[in-house]
């Protein structure tokens, strides 16, 4: 399955959530069940080390996964654009053990900020 494609703006100095409900190729709630989730930001694909990293919840009753960063993690991004992506590992889930998915990707935007 291809990842999804979702760009997001991020505005310097705060709070950022976005929670994304994922489907499979007809239509029916993502299986989330007994996943983990893991969401980056870096500079670019091949940049050793990561601009951020999101905090991720999952919803497994509504197949939403919550990418959060608080005030402190976005005043500390530098303006520009920047990629992410967003994986879901099955480690240890019976049947789906050792089955990661990229389940997301696309660009992200930061915006500066005037108050400071």
């Amino acid at each position: 399955m291809a990842a999804g494609y979702q760009n997001l703006f991020l505005e310097q100095g705060t709070t950022f959530n976005i929670s994304l409900t994922l489907d499979d190729v007809y239509g029916d709630n993502y299986d989330l069940s007994n996943a983990s989730c893991f969401s980056q930001i870096r500079k670019s694909y091949y940049s050793a080390n990561a601009t951020a990293t999101f905090v991720t919840s999952i919803n497994t009753g509504t197949s939403t996964i919550t990418l959060s960063l608080d005030s402190r993690q976005t005043a500390n991004i530098s303006t520009g654009r920047y990629v992410y992506d967003t994986i879901v590992s099955y480690e240890g889930a019976p049947g789906q053990a050792n089955t990661v998915v990229r389940v997301l990707e696309g660009v992200v935007d930061v915006l500066p900020r005037v108050t400071r």
